[in-house]
């Protein structure tokens, strides 16, 4: 196959308008290749077929990468909530001990079993106002108490 890949009808076609303008046209269309177009019919129709691949695929492939970032953030979230589940029920399992139930009570709320005697150490000045840079949550409930009372007096 020559440098020429027009179809034979085309290059007949060509060949007799050459010869029917005269002998100097003929030499001259045999002389000079015809110059061929580098995008031929079966390349845009490939060019065409494949752009319509990418757009028809372009959506699903962007919903499918968001699903799967959705997927690992349930996952994520999962088992976050086991983690928090397995956290719960070991407290449950500590509060239904009676001895951890005590010494809670012991260390928040103060509490003294029957017979023994309880003994707040403020701060050692012997003055029971709380400091300044105590918050109310830092302190025993019934500091709080009286804090309350005591400020109720003062506004009389």
């Amino acid at each position: 196959m020559g440098a020429d890949r027009f179809s034979t009808a085309t290059r007949l076609k060509a060949l007799g308008t050459a010869l029917v303008q005269g002998p100097a046209a003929a030499r001259v269309y045999r002389a000079r290749p015809q110059r061929r177009s580098r995008l031929t019919g079966r390349a845009a129709l490939l060019a065409l077929v494949v752009c319509s691949l990418v757009v028809a695929l372009a959506y699903p492939m962007r919903q499918w990468v968001t699903q799967r970032s959705d997927i690992a953030d349930q996952r994520r979230l999962t088992e976050h909530a086991r983690a928090q589940v397995k956290r719960l029920r070991d407290e449950k399992a500590r509060l239904e001990d009676p001895a951890y139930v005590e010494q809670q009570a012991r260390q928040h709320l103060h509490f003294v079993r029957p017979g023994e005697i309880g003994y707040s150490v403020v701060d050692g000045s012997g003055v029971t106002r709380p400091r300044k840079d105590e918050g109310a949550a830092d302190r025993p409930w019934y500091s709080n108490l009286w804090d309350g009372v005591d400020t109720s007096d003062d506004h009389r």
